[in-house]
C-alpha cells in the first residue's frame, strides 16, 4: 500500500500526528487511521486537514487512476 498523501504532507510540514490532530480537533488515532486508509473522514474534516497542511482537497485526497 502506498503511503498516504496526508502522512507525507504532515511529515514535510514537521507535524506529528498529535499536532495535526490538535489543529483539526480530532484524536491522534483518527489521524493515524486516515493515514492508513482505514477511516473515511467527513468532508468538513478533509477541508480542515487540507487547510492545516496548506494543501487543496485534490492534493491530499484525490486518487489518480
Amino acid at each position: 500500500m502506498a503511503v498516504s498523501k496526508v502522512k507525507i504532507t504532515r511529515i514535510e510540514k514537521g507535524l506529528t500526528q498529535l499536532e495535526l490532530a490538535q489543529l483539526v480537533q480530532v484524536t491522534r488515532q483518527t489521524i493515524g487511521l486516515i493515514e492508513l486508509g482505514k477511516y473515511n473522514p467527513t468532508l468538513k474534516l478533509c477541508i480542515d486537514i487540507a487547510r492545516a497542511l496548506d494543501k487543496t482537497l485534490d492534493d491530499l485526497f484525490w486518487e489518480e487512476e
